[in-house]
């Protein structure tokens, strides 16, 4: 009896949204990091903010944000509008 490879599909990318709240969030804007929301900043500057981490923040390897989820998360970031209940450092 032969077996047939498994094929696993690549996981469904998480949405902007859930990233930041589960990631960024946690320090922008709730007086830990500066606030990014609301700031129109670059795509670019956002992606190599986050894989290269300067100043304190950390930086996020691919595997847990993927280029994919990155492009979307900058692009929403750059897009966004400010929160009134985020706050400065």
């Amino acid at each position: 009896m032969a077996c047939s490879p498994v094929i696993s599909a690549a996981p469904k990318p998480r949405s902007p949204e859930k990233i930041y709240a589960s990631t960024c969030g946690y320090c922008h804007g709730q007086h830990v990091a500066p606030v990014i929301r609301g700031r129109a900043l670059p795509p670019e500057a956002v992606v190599q903010f986050v894989r290269t981490g300067p100043a304190a923040m950390p930086a996020f390897r691919q595997t847990e944000i993927s280029d994919a989820e990155l492009k979307g998360l900058a692009q929403w970031i750059n897009a966004s509008k400010a929160d009134p209940r985020e706050h400065e450092q």
